[in-house]
C-alpha cells in the first residue's frame, strides 16, 4: 500500500488561503468605489472608468514595496501598519502625476501562511486604500516552502490611477516658482537598512525605549506609517493651485525634485525647516552627514509641491491638516537636465 502525499505534507496549505480571503473580504469591501466591477475572487478585476467619473482619462499606474522596514515589522511583531506603508509608496507616486487613485492589487508573499498575521498586514492595506480613495480590488497571496525564513514575508503593490488628458502633472513649471514642503510623519519606508544598521552599531533593541519619542519603544517609532497625501494634493490639483509635485523617498529632496522641472532650471532649496527628532538622532548617532542624511531620507519633507501663488497653496494645505512650509524656489539653471541645490536645514548640521 502506497502513502497519501498532499500539498499540505509539501508544506502549502490551500486552506489556510482560503481562510484568509474570508477574512479580508470584509476589509476589501470596505474600500469600493465608483467604477469597480464585482468583486473579489475573479481572475482578473474590472474597472470601469466611465463610471468613474471620467470623459478622456489617460492611466497611469505604479509599483512598489516597502522595503527593509518589513524586517522592522517581522522582528517586532508589527504587521498591522506596513500595509499602510505599502499603499502610501504606490499611491503617492500616482498623486503627483495628477492623477486621482482609482484600484490597487497587492502581492503577499511567505513561506508558511499564518493567517491572523496576514490578515492584519491586508487589513493595513485596505486601510490605506480606504484613505486614499482607491479599491482594494485583488491581489496574490503566495505561499512557497523554503524561499522564505520561518515567519518571513514579502510586499509588493500595484495601483492604477487615471487623470483627464488636459490635466497631466508636471505642467507650465516656471523660474519663480515656490516650492513647499509638505511634513512628513517620519522616516516613512527609505532607508530602513541604514536606520537597522545604525540601530545595531548602537546596539539597541527594538523594545527599547526611542530616544526621540517618548512614551515610545524604538520599533514602535520608527513603524510610524508612511504619509498618504492624495486628499490634500488632489485638492490643490483641482483647485488649479498646482504645477507640479514630487514624492520625495529614495535620493531625498536633491534626487526627486528634479523629476519635476523642465531643462534650465533648478530648485534652490535653501529655507530651513523644523526636522523631526528622528532624523537628528539618526545623524547625530549613526554619525551621518547632513548631506548623506538629505540623500538617504526625506529628513521631514514626505512631499514638496511646485506652485505659484503659495500663500493660497498653504491656506488650502492647513485646512486638509498638512503641516507645510516654504523650502525654496524654483531658479534658473545650467543648460540640459534640471538639477537641485539643497542647504542643510540647521537641526542637521548641528546633530
Amino acid at each position: 500500500m502506497t502513502n497519501s502525499t498532499s500539498y499540505r505534507d509539501a508544506g502549502v496549505d490551500i486552506e489556510a488561503g482560503d481562510a484568509l480571503v474570508e477574512a479580508i473580504k470584509p476589509k476589501a469591501a470596505a474600500t469600493m468605489r465608483p467604477g469597480v466591477m464585482g468583486g473579489l475572487g475573479g481572475f482578473g478585476a474590472l474597472f470601469d472608468l466611465k463610471a468613474a467619473g471620467y470623459t478622456d482619462p489617460v492611466l497611469v499606474s505604479s509599483t512598489d514595496g516597502v522595503g527593509t522596514k518589513l524586517m522592522l515589522a517581522i522582528e517586532t511583531g508589527q504587521h498591522d501598519t506596513v500595509g499602510i506603508d505599502l499603499v502610501a509608496m504606490c499611491v503617492n507616486d500616482l498623486v503627483v502625476q495628477g492623477a486621482e487613485p482609482l484600484f490597487f492589487l497587492d502581492y503577499f508573499a511567505t513561506g508558511a501562511l499564518a493567517v491572523a498575521d496576514a490578515a492584519r498586514i491586508v487589513a493595513g492595506i485596505a486601510e490605506g486604500c480606504r484613505l486614499s480613495g482607491c479599491a482594494l480590488v485583488g491581489g496574490e497571496t503566495a505561499e512557497m516552502p523554503g524561499m522564505y525564513a520561518p515567519g518571513h514575508y514579502d510586499l509588493a503593490g500595484f495601483s492604477v490611477g487615471a487623470a483627464e488628458r488636459g490635466a497631466l502633472l508636471p505642467a507650465g513649471v516656471k523660474v519663480g516658482d515656490t516650492l513647499i514642503g509638505l511634513g512628513s510623519s517620519g522616516v516613512h519606508s527609505n532607508g530602513f537598512s541604514l536606520v537597522r544598521h545604525i540601530c545595531k552599531t548602537a546596539m539597541l533593541s527594538w523594545g527599547a525605549a526611542a530616544p526621540f519619542a517618548p512614551g515610545k519603544s524604538l520599533g514602535e517609532a520608527l513603524m510610524v506609517p508612511t504619509k498618504l497625501y492624495v486628499k490634500s494634493v488632489l485638492a490643490l490639483h483641482k483647485a488649479g493651485l498646482l504645477r507640479a509635485a514630487a514624492h520625495i523617498t529614495g535620493g531625498g529632496l536633491q534626487g526627486n525634485v528634479v523629476r519635476v522641472l523642465p531643462q534650465g532650471t533648478k530648485a534652490m532649496i535653501d529655507q530651513d525647516w523644523a526636522v523631526p527628532a528622528v532624523f537628528a538622532w539618526l545623524a547625530k548617532t549613526g554619525g551621518v552627514s547632513p548631506d548623506e542624511m538629505l540623500r538617504v531620507f526625506n529628513c521631514g519633507v514626505g512631499m514638496v509641491v511646485v506652485t505659484d501663488e503659495p500663500a493660497k497653496c498653504l491656506a488650502l494645505l492647513a485646512e486638509h491638516g498638512e503641516s507645510a512650509f516654504v523650502i525654496g524656489h524654483v531658479a534658473p539653471g545650467d543648460e540640459g537636465e534640471p538639477g537641485a541645490e539643497v542647504r542643510p536645514p540647521v537641526t542637521l548640521v548641528n546633530a
